[in-house]
């Protein structure tokens, strides 16, 4: 369909944020600390193993057995767990399974465990998502057995899906979307966009990955927040998010595309598109994305990959850059990181993605398909940013950072004036 570009721009504006690959790094912690009674590592043990049950008692669906696991005297607790075993009943699970990493206490029969939960839904993921956790835990004098009585997410973590409400679960060719208070028929037309991603992705990223995506659709942009652990006016204009753990050349844990359903309904079906063929893009380049990856670079390649089957100009693409290219005001530099915040100046944070969009656009242009995609590799490869772009603009595209970003400038000037 034709978009005019002054209902681009606005499009634009309301989408910018879309891209933010929100990127954790879990690190566990080899022992646990038993509490002053307990005889040491005994306590860590005991815990675990309470918490296998639990996690057995996930996997078999078994009711009766996951309330065992809990403290018989906190009703309210189980109450609240029985109902999100209730809500996690459709969601495919291939694995649940939880990691102690540190129990602390001041006396014997009261702990607080910090615990990673490690899950897989199965066709999905080739490797865990995890969850940070802290899992407060009493053993009555009864039977001496450990109960747990109070699971939260970890300070700083973000919460879980199913804490939000009953998921509904819709399959797609090739996704799997999730959503708590969506109707069945938003979920599947995200579904079906998703579907129609995958593809593109694929089309332009040849190195493996799953060929199939998770999409999270929570019931508003204050629950999206709280799966992403920040506040909610950082993301009231931003239509979807990915979450994942940088690869840096392995294998990436599992990733999922976060849905703000006020913003993304906002959009037509244009603008839904490149939504999630940007959010795919982020999943299947993850292993091959690390901390020296500049984010001109990820967010370029995947805003390419976007609109590579869109027939849109490139002014409409980019209309901010374009606007400052007729005043004669070019960007001496490439986009800095800091220019993507989501929570800075909404024209800055435009010619961000656009500049990075063209700065992809030039080296398929000069150095072809194949070309972008080993100097993205190259740079990802590396584990810190020191000398990463550097080193990959010689090796690979056979230039220097201040020649790139001179010819980048002539290539804006080019397409947009």
């Amino acid at each position: 369909m034709a978009v005019r570009t002054q209902d681009a721009r606005r499009e634009r504006t309301r989408r910018r944020g879309t891209a933010g690959a929100v990127l954790a790094v879990v690190l566990l912690a080899p022992a646990c600390s038993a509490p002053e009674g307990a005889s040491t590592g005994s306590t860590a043990q005991e815990v675990g193993a309470a918490l296998d049950r639990r996690a057995a008692a996930v996997m078999e669906r078994d009711t009766g057995a996951y309330l065992a696991a809990l403290d018989p005297r906190a009703t309210s607790f189980r109450e609240a767990q029985r109902t999100e075993l209730d809500n996690l009943a459709d969601v495919p699970l291939e694995s649940w399974a939880y990691e102690v990493e540190d129990v602390t206490g001041t006396g014997a029969d009261r702990v607080t465990a910090q615990v990673e939960l490690r899950y897989r839904i199965k066709g999905y993921d080739t490797a865990p998502m995890s969850s940070s956790r802290t899992v407060e835990l009493v053993r009555r004098d009864e039977d001496r057995t450990w109960y747990v009585s109070a699971d939260r997410a970890a300070d700083g973590a973000p919460g879980q899906l199913w804490e939000q409400g009953d998921v509904d679960v819709v399959r797609g060719a090739r996704s799997l979307v999730l959503g708590v208070g969506r109707r069945t028929a938003e979920l599947r037309r995200i579904a079906a966009t998703a579907d129609r991603a995958v593809p593109a992705v694929t089309g332009a990223w040849p190195e493996p990955w799953a060929g199939r995506v998770v999409v999270l659709v929570p019931e508003s942009v204050e629950d999206m927040a709280g799966l992403l652990d920040s506040p909610a006016a950082s993301y009231r204009g931003i239509a979807a998010v990915t979450t994942g753990e940088v690869g840096g050349g392995g294998r990436a844990p599992a990733d999922r595309v976060i849905v703000n359903p006020q913003a993304y309904g906002m959009l037509g079906d244009f603008g839904q598109r490149v939504v999630l063929t940007h959010e795919t893009t982020h999943v299947a380049t993850r292993a091959h994305t690390s901390a020296a990856t500049p984010v001109w670079l990820s967010e370029g390649f995947a805003d390419r990959t976007a609109y590579l089957r869109e027939s849109r100009t490139a002014t409409e693409i980019a209309p901010e850059l374009a606007e400052a290219v007729r005043r004669g005001d070019l960007p001496a530099q490439l986009p800095a990181d800091e220019d993507f915040g989501f929570d800075g100046d909404a024209v800055t944070l435009a010619r961000a993605y656009e500049g990075g969009w063209l700065a992809c656009e030039l080296i398929a242009r000069d150095w072809g398909e194949e070309g972008l995609v080993a100097f993205y590799k190259a740079v990802g490869s590396r584990a810190e940013r020191d000398g990463a772009v550097e080193q990959a603009m010689h090796t690979v595209l056979g230039t220097t950072p201040q020649d790139f970003t001179t010819r980048w400038r002539e290539y804006l000037r080019a397409r947009l004036g």
